[in-house]
């Protein structure tokens, strides 16, 4: 057995058994009147998208007579797909993060360097000179925004970029809390939004990216002395004094935080152009946005958001696929990039932000539209796409300490560097 699918397996060893075939969370979708006799499978894991990925797999299954199936897993990716292809049942699409398509590639993903999307990206995943990843979107971190709340309160237009720094940024919410807006903040308590979003954000914008997360592995990285993890924090900090929830932070729930922003009770939230999701569930206002996080600093990170290519399908290569399943799966790809249909069902049904440039963002929500700005303006910050599986939820635990006042900084960054010493490093 190939050394990576074993190290695969030991992991989804450690977590908790998964059903074979993802369980009940994804609906099989049916096939046309004249069905073409091939069936694909898809493993989806952005869990707000879910349910538009069952509508578009029955209507797609309908007109093309393909059967598709799409599953969504509560467990890690790695975790899940280990168990799959340890019963020889992978899925023909898998949606992973992009260190999962470095880890899996070599043994498992299909060379998909002749496909014609290939020329209208710049997001794309390659592995030994072979196009192996299909990037799904492009998304960014940064803090959400309520302009017509902000403006009801203050009477002035909120102009994003003048609250660059911390400084001012505080100004301003010291400013609403006087006007009546008592706690103009909201913060996640998810360990995901906490850990993989905010907490990597103090990784991402060092000056020397590879060179940081080497120290952290070898225990020679002054965390608590690290610049940017002081200014990240400091701004942190700041959020918490204005948190509407800050009596009990941890008790939050993400739906209640993102209705407060959608319906105005709250001007900010740190979070991604993927949360227009739930905020359009609610009343929201119509002026919303993405600014980058505000810091004292002038390294240039706080003009720009954290994001890129995110989530990324491959099409499996094993011999548990057949050769006509793989067509299939690329004439869904080439649905998505080349066919006005696939188009819609990306941009305006899952909201995501398109990686493709032949691929109109017209109809795209308020914080795709600012994510799309920060990209075509060449200010986004690359994402960090190999954190440790664990990092989330141990490192989203100490998080989730500090915000509850349970811990101090000090003491905070003595747990995340002693995380990263005994973590395993992923290779890329």
């Amino acid at each position: 057995m190939k050394n990576r699918l074993v190290v695969m397996i030991l992991t989804a060893a450690t977590v908790s058994s998964l059903m074979a075939c993802g369980g009940g969370d994804g609906d099989a979708a049916s096939g046309g009147a004249e069905g073409t006799g091939v069936s694909i499978t898809i493993f989806n894991s952005k869990s707000e998208v879910q349910g538009q990925f069952e509508e578009m797999a029955e209507e797609y299954s309908a007109k093309t007579g393909v059967n598709v199936e799409v599953y969504y897993s509560n467990d890690t990716v790695a975790a899940h797909l280990a168990t799959r292809y340890s019963a020889n049942d992978p899925y023909t699409l898998a949606m992973v993060d992009a260190k999962d398509i470095y880890s899996l590639a070599e043994d498992y993903a299909s060379d998909l360097s002749d496909q014609e999307w290939v020329d209208k990206t710049d997001y794309e995943i390659s592995v030994n000179d072979k196009v192996v990843g299909f990037p799904v979107c492009v998304e960014a971190r940064g803090v959400i925004y309520n302009a017509d709340a902000i403006e009801a309160v203050t009477g002035e237009t909120f102009v994003p970029e003048d609250y660059t720094t911390l400084d001012a940024f505080e100004g301003l919410l010291e400013k609403l809390a006087a006007g009546g807006m008592e706690a103009p903040a909201g913060i996640m308590k998810e360990d995901w939004s906490l850990a993989a979003h905010y907490l990597a954000e103090t990784y991402e914008q060092q000056s020397d990216v590879e060179g940081f997360i080497s120290d952290l592995y070898a225990g020679s990285a002054d965390l608590a002395g690290n610049e940017k993890w002081n200014s990240m924090m400091d701004t942190f900090d700041v959020l918490m004094k204005y948190n509407y929830a800050a009596s009990s932070p941890v008790a939050a729930e993400r739906e209640v935080t993102e209705q407060k922003l959608a319906e105005g009770d709250i001007a900010f939230m740190f979070g991604g152009n993927w949360d227009w999701s739930v905020i359009s569930e609610y009343d929201y206002t119509e002026n919303m946005g993405m600014m980058p996080v505000p810091q004292n600093t002038n390294d240039g990170t706080n003009g720009k958001l954290v994001g890129g290519g995110s989530k990324y399908f491959f099409i499996d290569s094993s011999d548990n696929t057949s050769e006509e399943q793989r067509q299939a799966a690329k004439d869904f790809l080439n649905w998505l990039v080349q066919d006005g249909e696939g188009n819609q069902f990306l941009t305006e049904k899952c909201n995501l932000v398109p990686a493709y440039t032949n691929i109109s963002a017209a109809a795209l929500d308020p914080l795709s539209v600012s994510v799309k700005k920060y990209a075509d303006g060449n200010l986004l910050i690359d994402n960090y796409n190999y954190l440790p599986d664990d990092h989330l939820s141990v490192c989203g635990a100490f998080m989730q300490e500090y915000l509850a006042g349970k811990t101090d900084r000090t003491a905070l960054a003595e747990k995340v560097a002693q995380y990263w010493m005994a973590a395993t490093p992923i290779e890329h």
